[in-house]
């Protein structure tokens, strides 16, 4: 039988996790505001900078569910093969 280890980050850690992402967004906004170039190109970091902020809670999100699909799946296949082994037998500790 096999175990799954599941995972869980402390409060602190969480928390630490979201002071340092607010911080980091909030460096960089005040960053491009006293940037000394014209507004159109602060527009331009400031959307590049938002858009990459997003696709990694994206990239983080999909990475997350695909890892739990194929904890799933292990799941479902580990239940069939014990099934399997139960019903006919284990030849290899056979006595």
């Amino acid at each position: 039988m096999s175990y799954i280890y599941e995972n869980s980050n402390t409060k602190s850690f969480y928390n630490m996790a979201w002071i340092a992402f607010a911080i980091s967004f909030a460096g960089m906004a005040v960053g491009i505001f006293y940037t000394p170039v014209d507004f159109g190109l602060k527009g331009f970091l400031a959307m590049t900078y938002f858009f990459s902020v997003t696709s990694c809670f994206t990239v983080a999100k999909v990475v997350r569910d695909k890892h739990e699909s194929d904890r799933i799946i292990n799941k479902i296949e580990s239940a069939k093969t014990e099934k399997f082994l139960n019903k006919y037998g284990d030849p290899v500790n056979a006595t």
